[in-house]
């Protein structure tokens, strides 16, 4: 029977492993974009991904067309709005699977449990299992703040490579929320190290006082997460983080373990 010309052109278009060569192309260069910090030159993408500049045009033409790129007065790409929606719905996603092991935390901890994300340079709450005493901590499923005064934040940044983090912060500035909020990139970075060495991040009062929060990243996350307890100061003492870090941990790795198998194979 013969192969009519459709067929063809897919086939010669897919990938080894059975996608399609220019849906995976296309995604690749946004994820390009999302390390470059969103916006991005043609010849950058092509030097970052060895694609030559003709076939980044038709992809790029094509991903404007759609609205998840947008091109700029300056001629520059950057990632389109239609992106916030399906980044939105798949953090809803995430943290509703996330919410069973955060629940578990409340139990064997007794504070606040929360989920969180690094959304381009802002961290981001995605989920929230509340405490069940009285005075506990609450932040709202949503919310933004910058990485430099959090211990997820801390916890997430850890992984990247000292000359990212910089530049990350460069960008965001790092204003004090508090009197102990670190505020210089010399400072922070030696503070990623001292995450890296313990296996965990604290926030020692630095977004708000009188309150402590350790936290640990989601290893393997499909995109980069952490999870932790807040509390007031008074009860998440350091002889209160020696019990809880190791069920943080243990809970950031069963439910690393379950994100992964909840994609396909």
């Amino acid at each position: 029977m013969p192969t009519s010309s459709a067929s063809t052109t897919d086939s010669a278009r897919s990938s080894a492993n059975g996608g399609v060569q220019s849906l995976e192309r296309a995604f690749d260069l946004l994820e390009r974009m999302a390390d470059a910090g969103g916006e991005v030159g043609l010849s950058e993408l092509s030097a970052s991904s060895g694609l030559p500049l003709p076939t980044i045009h038709r992809l790029m033409r094509t991903l404007v067309a759609c609205g998840y790129v947008r091109q700029q007065p300056n001629r520059r790409y950057a990632l389109g709005p239609r992106l916030i929606r399906l980044g939105e719905s798949a953090a809803r996603l995430l943290g509703t699977w996330a919410r069973p092991y955060l629940a578990r935390l409340v139990e064997e901890t007794g504070e606040t449990a929360n989920m969180a994300l690094l959304d381009g340079d802002e961290i981001v709450y995605v989920a929230q299992v509340p405490s069940k005493h009285s005075m506990r901590m609450f932040t709202e499923v949503g919310r933004r703040v910058l990485p430099h005064s959090t211990g997820v934040g801390k916890a997430l940044l850890a992984g990247f490579p000292a000359e990212e983090v910089r530049a990350l912060l460069h960008r965001t500035g790092m204003p004090a929320a508090t009197e102990k909020t670190i505020t210089t990139p010399d400072g922070f970075i030696a503070a990623l190290e001292e995450v890296r060495r313990q296996g965990y991040a604290i926030d020692d009062n630095e977004q708000e006082i009188g309150v402590r929060c350790l936290a640990v990243s989601v290893p393997d996350s499909p995109t980069a997460a952490a999870i932790s307890i807040s509390g007031p100061a008074g009860r998440v003492t350091e002889a209160a983080t020696d019990k809880i870090v190791p069920v943080l941990q243990q809970v950031a790795a069963e439910l690393s373990e379950a994100l992964a198998n909840q994609s396909p194979a």
